[in-house]
């Protein structure tokens, strides 16, 4: 495993492609994802970018990009506990640098104005894009939090030199997007939600909360699920191999 600097590097670099592509495919577009209209466009964006970091960096650090994939990880004794608060810190940083980023690329547009803007920020009620109220965001993005999490706990164990691995974690996120974004503008990654909602502020910072709190608990619930039933079929995988050399 790479020295815990040079893995914290990656991560920050892998979160901030992944939010500049996403969230880019949103800001960069002037407002055209609206009622639906490219809604496809902005989840295989996100997907890809997940896809294309997870090739460059898997190996290096474990291609979280994700406070939740790594809370996940952790509960699922399968990342150490004392760099957890270091990768989330990395990542954030990462999105952050990302968001600044794009808010310098969108002002090139003539009448851009962030205080007017969404910049891609999560959202329910009024915010919503679809004007989902709160208790359909809290379950989509728990619900959706988990199946990926999940999906990647799966994938980094038991695929993970698999050619296709980067491609089904992405391919998962971008299910995620084209189910979430009519209800929350998709979030389930907390560093994500941060970094729009840090320069949109007022709104965005006081709905903040719920994209931390239900893609963190998704993930926690998919960690403890995945170490619980690993642990059940290694010793079914076990007992069935005792059982065949017995009859051998």
């Amino acid at each position: 495993m790479a020295v815990l600097g040079k893995r914290l590097l990656v991560e920050g670099v892998g979160t901030a492609w992944l939010v500049f592509i996403g969230c880019g495919s949103i800001v960069l577009n002037a407002g055209a994802v609206q009622q639906g209209y490219g809604v496809l466009e902005v989840s295989l964006a996100f997907g890809l970018a997940q896809a294309t970091a997870s090739y460059w960096f898997g190996e290096t650090s474990g291609a979280h990009f994700n406070p939740a994939v790594t809370v996940a990880f952790t509960a699922a004794q399968r990342f150490p506990v004392k760099d957890l608060l270091p990768y989330i810190a990395a990542q954030i940083l990462g999105a952050v640098a990302a968001a600044a980023l794009l808010v310098y690329v969108a002002s090139g547009r003539p009448g851009f104005d962030m205080s007017a803007s969404e910049f891609a920020a999560n959202g329910f009620g009024d915010h919503s894009p679809s004007d989902y109220q709160l208790h359909s965001a809290l379950v989509i993005e728990f619900v959706l939090s988990f199946a990926f999490v999940m999906a990647s706990l799966v994938v980094a164990t038991r695929y993970k030199r698999a050619a296709a691995a980067p491609v089904v974690v992405g391919g998962c996120l971008a299910l995620a997007y084209l189910v979430s974004m009519p209800v929350t503008n998709g979030s389930v990654n907390p560093a994500r939600s941060t970094a729009q909602a840090l320069f949109v502020g007022d709104w965005a910072l006081d709905q903040l909360w719920l994209f931390w709190a239900a893609p963190m608990s998704g993930g926690v619930v998919a960690g403890f699920l995945f170490s619980f039933l690993g642990d059940k079929s290694d010793q079914a995988a076990a007992t069935l191999a005792d059982g065949q050399s017995e009859v051998a």
